[in-house]
């Protein structure tokens, strides 16, 4: 007889938190989103990677970091600059959780 597969029928939430990785898959998400946007905002006021650096107060390489999806430990201050730098501001919402189905 197969084994049924545990999370045939759950949300896809469900199985990340079941792996113990919903976090990091929404750290990650977000970091993704966050460096995008900012990337794009780069591109679109034709702002380089040195001039983008030096409106934030900060090196080149760390600015490899707040545009590196991958690179989760940016830290706040460091977003908020980045954001300032292209024009924009960043804005953090803490919502209630979905109840479970």
């Amino acid at each position: 007889m197969a084994k049924r597969n545990p999370h045939t029928g759950s949300r896809f939430d469900d199985f990340l938190k079941a792996e113990g990785i919903y976090d990091e898959v929404q750290a990650r998400a977000l970091k993704r989103a966050l460096a995008e946007s900012l990337s794009e905002s780069m591109e679109t006021t034709k702002l380089g990677k040195a001039e983008m650096a030096r409106r934030m107060g900060t090196s080149r390489s760390q600015l490899d970091r707040v545009l590196d999806p991958e690179n989760t430990s940016v830290q706040l201050d460091t977003l908020i600059r980045a954001a300032r730098a292209v024009g924009k501001v960043v804005e953090i919402k803490i919502k209630r959780q979905a109840k479970a189905a």
